[in-house]
């Protein structure tokens, strides 16, 4: 008894406006993926950083640990830490007290070797 109130083209969505819905949809997708994807590079470099500082900090600990006191000059090497092999790069200066030594410590990731992600500046004391 309706049908014949209600015509043929309004029963449903047309072709034009399911591509579009569909388009919204695919950038409102593409826009979650690339949000998710940023949120875990930064989880990844905020641990590598950590991983990083942690490799500055135990090079100044082992030298107050008993090390022997350090020479002034450059040194590299490198460090494991959390299964990534990170690398160190020291600059010894000395002080006007001979007692101490400054120690600059850049440690650098396994992603990127030539950024800095850890820098550390600390004084080492002469043991007596």
């Amino acid at each position: 008894m309706n049908s014949a109130c209600t015509p043929r083209g309004q029963r449903g969505f047309t072709l034009i406006e399911v591509l579009v819905a569909l388009g919204i949809l695919a950038i409102a997708l593409a826009a979650t993926v690339r949000a998710s994807s940023m949120a875990t590079d930064g989880a990844l470099e905020s641990r590598e950083r950590l991983l990083a500082l942690w490799v500055a900090q135990n090079r100044v600990a082992s030298y107050s640990a008993g090390l022997p006191f350090p020479d002034i000059g450059e040194r590299s090497g490198e460090d494991i830490e959390a299964g990534l092999v990170f690398t160190w790069h020291e600059t010894i200066e000395g002080t006007p007290n001979p007692w101490f030594r400054s120690v600059q410590i850049r440690v650098s990731g396994p992603r990127t070797p030539g950024y800095v992600l850890a820098k550390v500046k600390a004084y080492v004391v002469r043991p007596r």
